[in-house]
């Protein structure tokens, strides 16, 4: 089986990376050309005609997408660029997958919906994005769907890896450098492990490749929930127990309202993973188990 990998740099794309590889031969792309076995290839999302040309020398069994425009404030402003990667590209992969009778593996978010209420979000409920970013990422939903290409689209949350960036590793920062934290308390998700997201699509490829009936679009991310505030929280409080010097004396949670950003957020981004859950015969682990996996790797470091 021969697998292309969109985005291997990225959080996600860097785990994929790693699962994939029990699956077949994996060409991995970013956005910079590399050599590979069919020429040099860009894995870059804002150029069309590159990754169209791409995905043709690679000619792949699988595409999976882990690369996006993810900066949800300046996609506000930089809507053009926002839209080609999120939703033209997407189209772009959808069209080839098709023609190569491929399937196609792609990530979304919580945020094609208007985060209202306080139920877990079902594949079922209507979407109405509030930002920019999310419109542009169930326009890419969207395209997939409508080209007919078999896919699998992930739709998650609050995504965080030991490698790179994340929140996690940011309040530890803060928390070493002031005494009183102010963290939003009135959105409530699921922090979702870049590993989780890439172990559970290398089980679903598997699975769908034997039985194309699973394709579809599927809600993923870890049992439980937390606000922003107690996530800091539950992070402060592992990292002291496990011998960390922190400054912070106290966290205080604060309204959405009080902390004000050029793109609206979802006050909650709930996800209901029932769906998933019978299509693939899993058990979800609870959200601290991969924190507390990640926190453990940062802090060892």
């Amino acid at each position: 089986m021969k697998i292309l990998l969109l985005g291997k740099d990225g959080q996600v794309g860097w785990e994929l990376q790693r699962a994939l590889l029990v699956l077949g031969e994996v060409v991995a792309l970013s956005r910079h050309p590399a050599s590979t076995p069919y020429g040099t290839l860009s894995g870059d999302l804002a150029d069309l005609a590159g990754l169209r040309a791409a995905i043709g020398a690679v000619a792949p069994d699988v595409i999976v997408n882990a690369a996006a425009y993810t900066a949800v404030d300046k996609a506000e402003t930089e809507r053009e660029l926002a839209h080609t990667v999120n939703a033209l590209a997407s189209q772009v992969m959808a069209e080839e997958a098709k023609r190569l009778d491929a399937l196609l593996v792609h990530y979304s978010t919580d945020y094609v919906f208007d985060g209202t209420g306080t139920s877990a979000w079902k594949e079922s409920d209507a979407v109405s994005p509030v930002n920019y970013y999310g419109d542009t990422k169930l326009q890419g939903e969207q395209l997939i769907v409508a080209s007919g290409c078999k896919h699998l689209i992930f739709r998650t949350s609050w995504v965080y890896a030991a490698r790179g960036n994340n929140f996690a590793k940011t309040m530890l920062r803060l928390a070493r450098e002031k005494q009183t934290l102010n963290i939003i308390a009135d959105q409530i998700g699921v922090p979702t492990s870049a590993e989780l997201l890439a172990d559970v699509a290398v089980l679903a490829v598997q699975k769908t490749l034997a039985n194309p009936a699973l394709c579809g679009i599927y809600h993923l991310a870890p049992t439980g929930e937390t606000s922003w505030h107690a996530y800091a929280t539950y992070v402060i409080e592992f990292a002291r127990h496990n011998g960390e010097t922190l400054a912070v004396e106290a966290i205080n949670p604060i309204a959405t309202t009080e902390y004000p950003t050029p793109a609206r957020r979802p006050l909650n981004s709930r996800l209901d993973t029932q769906k998933l859950c019978k299509a693939f015969s899993l058990q979800l682990p609870d959200w601290k188990v991969g924190v507390t996996r990640m926190l453990m790797e940062t802090l060892n470091k």
